[in-house]
C-alpha cells in the first residue's frame, strides 16, 4: 500500500486518485478516511491530500502544496524573499498570490495565505524552480519585493529615504542583492500593479 503512496511523492493528489489506487475495495471513501487516519495521507482541504513523509519517503514541500491548493497562484512576497534567503527571519505562513479572491487555509501543514491580484499585474515575474525532481511556481525576488509593499497596509513609499527604511529596517533586505536586481521588472509592475507611486520610489533607490 505504502509503494503505491510513495509513487506521488510530495505531490498533492485528490481523493479520485486515492481512491482509484483501490478499485476492488467497496466503500472508497472510508479507504481515504482510514489512511488519513492512519497517517499515511494528510488532507490540505477537501478531496485534496498530500502523502505522508513517513509513507512516501520525501520531505514535504510548502511551495508545491501552495500551487495545489488553491491554483492559479505563485509563491510570492515574504515567502519567495525568504526562499531566496534575502530576508533573515523566518516566515511561517506560505504567501502567494492568486487570480481568485483573497483566501487563507489551515492545515495540519501550517498556514497558507493567498492575495488576490489582476491578471496584468499576477502575469509579471512568475518563475519556475525544478528542484529534486518537482518544481513549483514562485516570484521572482523584484515581483515578490512588489507583492509585498502591494498588499501590506500602511506602506507608502514617497521618497528615497522611506523606501531605503523600509527595505533596511522594516523587512531587513539584503541591499546588496537588491542593488542587482532587475529594474525591468519594478518598471513593468509600476505600470499595472498597486502602489504604483511606491514602487517608483522604489525604482529611483536602485538606480540611486
Amino acid at each position: 500500500m505504502n509503494s503505491q503512496l510513495s509513487a506521488f511523492g510530495n505531490t498533492p493528489i485528490t481523493s479520485t486518485i486515492v481512491e482509484s489506487l483501490f478499485p476492488d475495495l467497496v466503500g472508497k471513501r472510508q479507504k481515504v478516511q482510514w489512511l488519513e487516519k492512519r497517517g499515511e495521507i494528510i488532507r490540505l482541504k477537501r478531496g485534496l491530500y498530500v502523502v505522508s513523509p513517513k509513507a512516501s519517503g520525501v520531505i514535504l514541500s510548502t511551495q508545491l502544496i501552495a500551487n495545489y491548493l488553491y491554483a492559479p497562484s505563485y509563491v510570492s512576497m515574504l515567502s519567495a524573499l525568504r526562499y531566496y534567503g534575502l530576508i533573515p527571519e523566518a516566515v511561517y505562513t506560505m504567501q502567494s498570490v492568486t487570480l481568485k479572491a483573497s483566501r487563507n487555509f489551515h492545515t495540519p501543514i501550517g498556514r497558507f495565505e493567498f492575495v488576490h491580484q489582476d491578471k496584468e499585474a499576477f502575469l509579471i515575474g512568475a518563475t519556475t524552480i525544478v528542484t529534486h525532481n518537482y518544481a513549483f511556481l514562485i516570484a521572482t525576488p523584484e515581483k515578490a519585493l512588489c507583492d509585498l509593499i502591494a498588499s501590506t497596509p500602511g506602506v507608502n513609499l514617497r521618497f528615497i529615504k522611506d523606501a531605503a527604511l523600509y527595505l533596511e529596517e522594516d523587512i531587513r533586505l539584503d541591499m546588496d542583492a537588491f542593488y542587482e536586481m532587475n529594474s525591468k521588472i519594478f518598471e513593468a509592475y509600476a505600470q499595472v500593479g498597486k502602489k504604483k507611486e511606491s514602487i517608483k520610489t522604489l525604482l529611483k533607490l536602485l538606480r540611486k
